[in-house]
């Protein structure tokens, strides 16, 4: 087959299934987000509870998967449990790979089972099997159990919920292959509310090059694969892997330290919390997406005795800069090892782990003032760098034995407007931070972006490239935009976005070129690019997103940032500004 313009329809309810050509998105939209979005405004009625069956889930891929070193990511886009919009989120593992290779560029889930269930994709075979088994057992363990009854060894990736979206914790995740999440915006939730346990997709067919392009095509991947593996564009991955900008960061006061309440920690958490510190004592070794060299996935081996008498068990867990933020210097951890012990606990269980992190903190920082107290949180005494109660906490939230604990699993926006303690409920367009407290840039990108994700236009690089230079408004949001709407054309193609540097414009046309799609400039893509933006912020209008009515939380203007402080003054005009280059 050539590239694939089919798209699997899948209805959980009346348990039917049919395959649409829709090569009219195809050739217009690439692929990824650019057909997600214009599938998700297709099935998703305005106005639709996102834990409802009318709610779709879209798995898309793009033409490079498959084919190309690092385009080894899935788009999941959903409407969001916790932001009651859009819901967007990547994942690499072996899923893009899967879905490519089954003979589908998308994959639409509507309605919702009675009892519970898992898909198994194995091409043209489709297949609704009874999960009731395994509904209850946390994510790594359902992997363990379907790598032995379901076939496709080599060419499967299996994508599935913990308890915590069983249970509707709003921003539970979907783990693919144990080390990789579809992490934010609560798809696990959307999952859970369908009762659909987990998806396995295994590939039996090929992509074909056309005849006449396949010297042009081996040319290009030649070039491409020399460029990731022989020169820094990604060698930082591969080294350190995202946990190498830590302690830089917290070098320049830009990240934040107990929910904020300072910009950097002692020296001594920094260097323990670091990523050098981390691959000295604990790296294992490095594994990669399908189809990547690059190898950034970082396994820690964390050995533990269990029982007295020297009995002891070894867990191999993954590490990023964000989850060792989020559960290490956010919660104010005094050990790499009590980091590793949280993150396991909040993967086992199936939840974003920069929500988890940013909630827990909220919650250490309301008991401290008081807006809480013990017999709300079921007696636990939250206090910062204690992770045994963090670990209770993180159980809690999945089982909510309390009100209090309900609240949590909604995300800090609805804790925080339920219990108090807004000002220092760090959530953005209902979206919990990520780690930067760089300066303005980071937070127009967390209040702006379409999925309010760091990733949306690196606003933390930004802050970091304009320490020290005067910062202009206009040409701040300016940049936002432009970086956002290239962002659209790598996450239709679909690109890692490590791969930002590999996938230039000139690189992007002739990669498509190659594979039989031409006439795509670097005009075309770029048009292609704001037509995505424009799409996906027309689809947060729609369910009530509002430029003028976004939260911006108090503590970000008290802690001076690598720029000072914050104004909130300047934070409005620029949302403004943005608000004029979108057209809105």
């Amino acid at each position: 087959m050539r590239d694939t313009y089919d798209v699997l329809h899948i209805d959980i309810t009346k348990k039917d299934i049919r395959v649409e050509d829709r090569t009219d998105l195809f050739e217009t939209y690439l692929g990824g987000a650019g057909v997600a979005i214009k599938l998700l405004a297709e099935e998703c009625p305005p106005g639709t509870d996102p834990l409802s069956p009318a709610n779709p889930i879209i798995f898309a891929v793009g033409p490079l998967s498959a084919l190309y070193p690092s385009a080894s990511k899935t788009v999941a886009m959903f409407k969001s449990p916790l932001t009651s919009n859009l819901g967007e989120s990547h994942c690499g593992g072996r899923s893009a790979t899967a879905i490519k290779l089954a003979g589908y560029g998308a994959i639409v889930i509507k309605g919702a089972s009675e009892l519970p269930i898992y898909l198994a994709i194995h091409g043209d075979d489709v297949n609704f099997r009874d999960a009731s088994s395994i509904w209850g057992v946390e994510a790594h363990t359902v992997g363990r159990i379907l790598r032995e009854v379901e076939p496709g060894s080599g060419v499967r990736s299996i994508i599935r919920i913990g308890r915590a979206g069983e249970r509707l914790v709003r921003y539970s995740c979907a783990v693919c292959e144990t080390y990789r999440h579809f992490g934010r915006l609560g798809l696990g939730a959307v999952m859970g509310s369908k009762k659909l346990k987990a998806l396995v997709i295994s590939a039996n067919k090929s992509v074909e090059i056309p005849q006449e392009k396949q010297q042009e095509y081996k040319a290009v991947y030649d070039e491409l694969q020399k460029v990731v593996v022989k020169t820094d564009a990604m060698e930082k991955y591969h080294d350190l892997g995202t946990a190498g900008k830590l302690y830089d960061l917290n070098k320049i006061g830009g990240m934040a330290y107990k929910n904020l309440t300072a910009a950097s920690a002692p020296e001594e958490i920094a260097r323990e919390l670091s990523g050098e510190n981390f691959a000295e004592k604990l790296l294992a070794r490095r594994i990669s997406c399908a189809h990547c060299p690059v190898g950034c996935v970082h396994l820690a081996s964390l050995r533990e005795m269990y029982e007295p008498g020297y009995y002891f068990k070894t867990s191999i867990i993954s590490y990023d800069n964000e989850p060792i933020w989020a559960t290490g210097f956010m919660l104010g951890m005094k050990s790499a090892e009590d980091s590793l012990r949280l993150i396991d606990l909040i993967d086992r269980e199936g939840m974003d782990v920069m929500s988890t992190g940013v909630i827990l903190a909220w919650a250490t920082e309301a008991l401290e003032r008081g807006i809480i107290t013990t017999t709300q949180t079921d007696g636990l005494q939250f206090a910062w760098g204690e992770v045994q109660t963090y670990l209770e906490a993180v159980k809690k939230i999945v089982e909510m034995p309390t009100d209090f604990y309900r609240e949590l699993a909604q995300g800090v926006e609805h804790a925080a407007q339920v219990y108090g303690g807004l000002d220092y409920a760090l959530a953005f367009g209902g979206n919990e931070m990520p780690e930067y407290h760089t300066g303005i840039a980071c937070y127009l990108n967390n209040l702006t972006g379409a999925r309010h994700s760091h990733l949306d236009s690196a606003g933390y690089d930004l802050d970091q490239k304009l320490i020290g230079k005067p910062v202009n408004l206009e040409e701040v949001v300016e940049q936002l935009v432009k970086e956002e709407e290239w962002r659209q054309v790598l996450s239709s193609l679909v690109v890692c976005f490590f791969a930002r540097k590999v996938y230039t414009p000139a690189a992007v046309t002739r990669a498509l070129d190659a594979l039989g799609l031409e006439g795509w400039t670097g005009e075309r893509l770029n048009a292609l690019g704001r037509a995505v933006h424009r799409a996906k912020m027309d689809f947060k209008f729609r369910e009530g997103f509002d430029l003028a009515t976004l939260r911006i939380p108090k503590r970000i203007l008290e802690v001076p940032t690598p720029h000072g402080l914050l104004k909130e003054e300047d934070l409005r005009a620029a949302l403004e500004i943005y608000r004029s280059k979108i057209g809105r």
